[in-house]
């Protein structure tokens, strides 16, 4: 089935995305309308996977890290984050993607073309959505980790930090990692 033979004059629904062959293609829903990532670059890639290892590393047991799978927040709003943890229980059911109360990181490395849905949209989206802490990786001159966890009164993630030497947390579990670990070699 091609994509075009989908109907989505209301609006895209995950319905419509689980009718769609596997392909590679990274798709994401914002309130029914089609998102499509272009394909990310070499240094983004070696940051997510640096990361998931680095995570992974000190995972407790009833956590898993891992990388690009969907976050299903309504039949219309759907995000691929780069790096996420979820519960150990939601990784065993072996879905194609978790539910919000699954996750307890979702991490976005910025691209020039997610600026604004990495910075502004997703961040809010999130939260909105209940995920507890939410981790923003920006590359300028290195490697910045904006680290946040979640203010449900308010609704939004309150800063925790902003690593650009080691990222220091004490949630959702202890985490230490050097940024120099996460840094690809040609840019050191």
């Amino acid at each position: 089935m091609a994509i075009s033979d989908l109907s989505h004059a209301s609006g895209w629904t995950t319905d419509d995305l689980d009718q769609i062959p596997e392909d590679g293609v990274r798709r994401e829903l914002l309130d029914g309308v089609l998102l499509v990532s272009p394909s990310p670059t070499d240094i983004h890639q070696i940051i997510a996977m640096r990361l998931g290892v680095a995570l992974e590393e000190t995972c407790p047991d009833h956590l898993q890290v891992t990388q690009a799978v969907e976050i299903r927040m309504s039949s219309t709003r759907s995000f691929i984050p780069d790096v996420l943890v979820a519960t150990d229980e939601a990784a065993r059911r072996g879905g194609r993607y978790y539910t919000p109360g699954e996750v307890v990181l979702a991490v976005e490395i910025v691209s020039p073309s997610s600026v604004s849905m990495d910075r502004i949209t997703k961040p809010a989206l999130y939260a909105q959505a209940g995920i507890r802490h939410y981790w923003r990786v920006e590359i300028k001159n290195g490697i910045e980790v904006h680290a946040g966890v979640l203010d449900q009164e308010a609704g939004l993630y309150r800063p925790v930090g902003v690593f650009d030497a080691r990222i220091n947390v004490t949630e959702p579990w202890a985490i230490d990692i050097p940024i120099k670990k996460l840094t690809p070699r040609h840019m050191s």
